[in-house]
Parts: C-alpha cells; structure tokens; sequence
C-alpha cells in the first residue's frame, strides 16, 4: 500500500511534467515573433506568458520551499521587451519544472504540513500552496491555447 506522501509526489510529479509537455507543444509551432506578439490588445504574449509562469515557479516553490534565493521581479515578466530566443525562455520554463518537481519528492510526510507564507500568497501550507502553483500554470496554459488558435487564425 502506497503513503500518502508518496501518492502526493507522485500525482503532483506527474501533473506538473504533464502541463509542462502541454506547453512546449503548444510552442512548437510558434515562430521566435509569434512567441512575443500580443494578438489582441489586452492580453499577453505567449512568451510573456512563459516568463510569468518560470517567475511564479521560482518564487513560490523555488524561493519559498525549495530555498533557491531567487529574486522575483514579476511586473517584468510581462513588460520584459528584450524577447529572449524563445528556445532561452522555454530552457529557463523547463528548469523552472524541474526544480518543482525535485522540491516535491524531497518533502517529508510533515514537510507538506508546514505553514506557508510569501507575499502575494494565500496559501495555508506548502501542499496547498504546490496545488496552486499547478492550477495557476494549467489557468495560462488555457490561455496560451486560445492564443494559439488567434495566431493561426490570424495566419
């Protein structure tokens, strides 16, 4: 019989990998500048997108459980106007993920228990904080999927 800290790294593990793979196939098809175009003029840009979601990974789960000291700067994320290679950005997404998923196996069965706190965060320990890391991801994913659709719309 599976623990319970066992079930939860492995199903949040296997969340997480999956969005991730849902993501990097939906950048496949983008060009360097559809990755940073704004198709409608609210909105973000797919990449934008991509540097919110490596700097809410990195702050919520890397800075705040995993200890990574990293410094977010999250009006950046969407106001960022170098356009990085959208390879760069993708390569910072995905070692975003796998710190997440190593700070998930690493948590002890009372780890997951442990109060939480960050600003701009209302989570009221570290699983529940890690479910909404993987919610948030999955809302933008959403997000960059109807992007998608715009852009080949627009051709």
């Amino acid at each position: 019989m599976t623990d319970l800290k066992s079930t939860i790294a492995s199903d949040l593990t296997a969340r997480y990998s999956k969005l991730a793979s849902v993501l990097r196939e939906l950048a496949v098809p983008l060009s360097e500048e559809q990755f940073w175009i704004k198709p409608f003029a609210f909105g973000n840009s797919f990449g934008h997108l991509v540097l919110h979601l490596t700097g809410n990974l990195n702050y919520y789960i890397g800075a705040q459980i995993a200890g990574t000291g990293y410094v977010r700067d999250r009006s950046l994320e969407f106001s960022d106007t170098t356009q990085q290679p959208k390879a760069e950005a993708l390569k910072k997404f995905d070692q975003a993920i796998e710190m997440v998923l190593g700070a998930i196996n690493r948590q002890t069965a009372e780890d997951w228990s442990k109060e939480y706190t960050a600003v701009g965060a209302n989570a009221r320990d570290r699983f529940d904080m890690m479910l909404q890391c993987a919610t948030h991801l999955h809302h933008h994913i959403g997000q960059m999927m109807y992007l998608n659709f715009e852009l080949k719309r627009k051709g």
